[in-house]
């Protein structure tokens, strides 16, 4: 007797099942370690800011800065997918590897990104959300699109977008700008080179081979360790005004002294070797993320203790002047005053 074989059809998979499966290649877009910095500046902004912020605008407001920040990195990836495909460091985005494609990611990012700015100025203030859409605008189409693939300086000029989190979280809390994130702004701005160039000094072979014209690239591994011990040298000093304007106290001076003279003596070290150990320039982009975290986490929670102590001395001050008012008669202090000035001449 003939056996036929009845080939069993596989079971579909629901829309849902499908958008489950592909979700953390959406997620993966969103460039999420990029997108956790920039919402942890964003928050120290927001939380540093004069006046009190209701949770759950602050909540809102936070979260449509990691979107925003999120659809950066989405239409980043959708412009870049031809060169992501010639690196070994960006081959195994979602992308080149077709998890998703150029289209879909376009969507995305685009509805993503005018979701969080319509959000923001809707929710919060235009001004924040003017400053949340011209943060992608300058990612994207100054950075990824012009200057990633014309100039060595790509890093320096793109370095303004990521520079612009604690502005927009400040703006998001007082709907104003201050020389207060400005300041927080010029950090990042100076932290961004030596990060990014340690990053490309082992990553200049690919960076090549895919042509963009990285600093490593186009001058040499010498003059990049150069500009990168300049960059860690100007970052200093410029790390201390927060504390010279008044608006951190002596914990975040201690945390951007120390951390400041270490990623200086990591530049130095770098720039001895002339960009050859390979190690020294990993050390430096490692502690470099450090760095940013461990200075923001400082200013935070000199703000905190700073807001802590004042409401506390508010509250002691409140509670005894009611005393005084409720327990002690008219008149009675002017006789304690007499009864001490006559103790005083007794002795």
């Amino acid at each position: 007797m003939e056996i036929i074989a009845i080939p069993v059809p596989r079971p579909k998979l629901s829309s849902q099942s499908r958008i489950g499966a592909r979700l953390p290649d959406f997620i993966t877009l969103m460039k999420p370690r990029v997108m956790a910095l920039a919402v942890f500046t964003a928050v120290v902004g927001l939380m540093i800011a004069p006046g009190r912020l209701d949770p759950l605008l602050g909540t809102t407001a936070i979260l449509a800065i990691a979107a925003g920040a999120g659809a950066a990195g989405v239409l980043n990836m959708w412009y870049d997918a031809d060169i992501d495909a010639l690196m070994r460091r960006t081959a195994t985005r979602p992308i080149p590897r077709n998890k998703v494609s150029r289209r879909e990611a376009l969507a995305f990012g685009l509805t993503l990104g005018t979701s969080a700015v319509a959000l923001l100025a809707f929710v919060l203030n235009v001004t924040a959300a003017t400053l949340l859409a011209s943060a992608i605008l300058f990612y994207v189409v100054i950075y990824t699109v012009w200057l990633k693939r014309s100039t060595s300086q790509n890093i320096v000029i793109g370095g303004i977008a990521g520079a612009f989190p604690p502005v927009i979280g400040w703006a998001a809390a007082t709907g104003e700008i201050a020389l207060e994130p400005f300041i927080l702004f010029l950090i990042i701005f100076l932290w961004t080179p030596p990060h990014f160039w340690a990053l490309s000094l082992n990553r200049a072979d690919e960076y090549a081979r895919a042509g963009i014209p990285m600093l490593p690239v186009v001058a040499g591994t010498t003059a990049t360790t150069r500009q990168i011990l300049i960059y860690s040298i100007l970052l200093l000093p410029i790390s201390m005004l927060p504390c010279a304007l008044g608006f951190a106290d002596l914990l975040f001076g201690t945390a951007a002294v120390t951390c400041g003279a270490i990623l200086v003596a990591l530049a130095f070290q770098l720039h001895r070797s002339k960009g050859t150990d390979r190690r020294s320039a990993q050390r430096l982009f490692a502690f470099s993320i450090l760095y940013l975290f461990v200075l923001f986490a400082a200013l935070l929670l000199s703000n905190i203790g700073n807001r802590w102590s004042s409401t506390i001395l508010s509250h002691a001050q409140s509670n005894f002047t009611s005393w005084s008012q409720a327990e002690t008669p008219v008149g009675a202090l002017d006789n304690v005053g007499n009864s001490i000035s006559l103790n005083v001449d007794e002795i």
